[in-house]
């Protein structure tokens, strides 16, 4: 059977194994497929890293409930820890080519790319130091001056850690330890990776093998960069004060819509609090399109979040008065202003969707 043919058929038994429940069903499918000899890569990236991308396509359509994408994940994350106890068990003598450090930015809750990433370096004979979700900075520092590794692979699934990720990166560079950046929040092409400082980016697990053969040079070890070394934009303040007023952001922006949405005023205690989320994340991501300076940061995340909201019909313009709220908060500074009304823009812009029969949003 033809290598592509045989990997869409794997893809749909463990999409229908993971999405039923049945660890062990996927677990033998994967293990079967591998004795017959198709290679340990191709099954994490092109079968198990693609159903994990339906799984997250599918909770944003509203097809899957989070909790169905939650059991749907952890049974890929055991099917993974699997597969490499299989290799383990034929590979003990092997002797490494390098070490390194595999970690998630802290905060970051997205392990999955990251256990991928691990994974392939470890069938190219990388030793890897795979530290999981959320790593503190200050421990993560401590594990390379114990470990002392070849490089540091920093992974990021969601944009609203960057901060949080140039701090790790020029931590990391001032104990001697190059960075090696990757994931969804470092931007198209890596272009956040590069404006942070990272020694380097990759788009896949296959990018980062390929960065680690050629070689990372180390950095001199030194004193931790300032932020404004790197950004000079941020001279403003305009970060800072949103960040700082964040709280108030939230909760004036709230009062507002009840003022102009009185039905909002009726939200039990649930829907109140998701409101107040919702508004939280937009404020997140309006600080993060400061600290980068580039408003698809921002503009790329209400679009989603429109999608979001249609797929569970809400219509997309709800986001306009959250915005519009925002805006008469915010009047007094010209980057941040810009970037709420490139945002509005961007919602408006967003092609209407299909009605669907049978709800308010679509009759």
């Amino acid at each position: 059977m033809r290598p592509d043919i045989l990997a869409d058929r794997l893809r749909d038994e463990l999409w229908d194994a993971v999405v039923d429940g049945e660890e062990y069903r996927a677990v033998d499918l994967v293990h079967a497929a591998a004795g017959d000899g198709v290679d340990e890569e191709t099954l994490l990236l092109e079968v198990i890293a693609r159903v994990q991308e339906k799984i997250g396509v599918e909770w944003a359509a509203d097809r899957l409930t989070v909790a169905q994408e939650h059991a749907a994940t952890a049974i890929n994350e055991r099917v993974v820890a699997s597969l490499a106890d299989r290799r383990r068990a034929a590979r003990r003598t092997e002797v490494p080519r390098g070490r390194v450090t595999v970690s998630c930015i802290d905060g970051e809750w997205h392990a999955f790319p990251a256990r991928l990433v691990a994974e392939v370096l470890g069938l190219h004979g990388w030793r890897v130091d795979y530290l999981g979700a959320q790593t503190p900075t200050p421990h993560l520092v401590a594990h390379l001056h114990r470990t002392d590794p070849d490089a540091v692979l920093l992974s990021g699934s969601i944009a609203t850690h960057l901060p949080t990720a140039h701090a790790a990166v020029t931590a990391c560079q001032a104990v001697g330890v190059p960075v090696l950046a990757g994931g969804r929040a470092f931007g198209p092409g890596g272009r956040y990776a590069r404006a942070l400082g990272a020694d380097r980016w990759a788009p896949d697990a296959r990018g980062a093998v390929d960065v680690l053969a050629a070689g990372l040079a180390r950095p001199r070890p030194a004193a931790v960069r300032q932020v404004s070394e790197d950004l000079p934009h941020l001279v403003d303040q305009e970060y800072t004060m949103v960040v700082q007023s964040r709280p108030q952001l939230v909760k004036q922006t709230l009062v507002e819509l009840e003022t102009r949405f009185p039905a909002v005023r009726d939200y039990d205690d649930d829907q109140r609090e998701r409101t107040a989320e919702d508004l939280a994340h937009i404020v997140d991501y309006l600080a993060t399109a400061l600290y980068v300076d580039d408003p698809e940061v921002f503009t790329g995340f209400l679009q989603w979040t429109a999608g979001v909201l249609e797929a569970r019909h809400v219509p997309a313009h709800s986001l306009l008065a959250g915005l519009d709220a925002l805006a008469g908060q915010l009047r007094e500074f010209p980057r941040t202003l810009s970037l709420i009304e490139q945002g509005s823009a961007a919602v408006r812009g967003r092609p209407a969707p299909r009605p669907v029969p049978g709800t308010d949003f679509g009759v």
